[in-house]
């Protein structure tokens, strides 16, 4: 997809502010059993096709809406995803904004997850896991 010049240097400016890890680290992390918050931030049907194992979905549109209810501790490890770590970045710099000190975006985004060949979830997966909405809490 390309993307708009305002919109790339909106992201530019974000990832100045924020931690990226790899795929492989986001991977060893929780592999490790790190206590980690994996959350895909992609739209609602992007979610539906497919997402990385263990992920739960918190959308760009209701993130910072929602974040608060679903991660109260503003401590938590948080690792963000979307297709490429666009808005992933833009999603981490606003948490990081409201005071969430351990925010991560994973570079490359599910593309990446994919390409490396790690476990996704369908919706037809008997592990999938459950899309948030306000008032449900995974």
């Amino acid at each position: 997809m390309k993307h708009n010049p305002g919109f790339l240097w909106l992201v530019e400016q974000a990832k100045q502010g924020i931690r990226e890890q790899t795929v492989a680290e986001v991977k060893a992390r929780l592999d490790q059993g790190e206590p980690v918050h994996f959350i895909d931030v992609r739209e609602d049907r992007e979610f539906a096709e497919d997402r990385a194992r263990g992920a739960i979905h918190l959308g760009k549109g209701i993130i910072e809406r929602d974040i608060e209810t679903v991660i109260p501790d503003k401590g938590n490890p948080i690792v963000l995803y979307c297709g490429g770590g666009f808005r992933s970045a833009l999603a981490a710099a606003a948490l990081q904004e409201m005071g969430y000190s351990d925010v991560v975006s994973m570079r490359g985004g599910i593309r990446a997850w994919r390409e490396a060949g790690y476990p996704l979830e369908t919706p037809a997966s008997p592990e999938s896991t459950p899309i948030y909405s306000s008032g449900q809490i995974p």
